[in-house]
């Protein structure tokens, strides 16, 4: 990994918890992430009431994500999240969504 990558990415890993299920919030997410643009990462249904994402990107535009995480689309209701700062790995090409865990 070249050393201008480390020093201008970032990666996150987010949790958000409520009513997320059955209202877009996997797509919402992913096309918020695809708008702000230069992300990678993913998101996932994680059991019936939370989903789940990582994404790396400059700070300015993963901080922009964690607000429309933490946002949701218009159905949906967030009670609760959690985000913890990962080492960035670079390991995706895009942004999508990945299957159920």
């Amino acid at each position: 990994m070249d050393q201008k990558n480390t020093r201008t990415n970032v990666r996150v890993h987010i949790w958000v918890k409520g009513r997320v299920q059955g209202v877009g919030f996997r797509a919402h997410v992913e096309y918020e992430a695809r708008q702000i643009g230069g992300l990678t990462g993913w998101v996932r249904n994680v059991g019936y009431d939370t989903v789940e994402a990582v994404a790396e990107g400059e700070r300015a535009n993963v901080d922009r994500f964690i607000e429309k995480m933490k946002q949701g689309p218009r159905m949906s209701r967030v009670d609760e999240s959690r985000v913890e700062w990962e080492d960035v790995t670079g390991e995706f090409r895009e942004f999508g969504v990945k299957r159920s865990g």
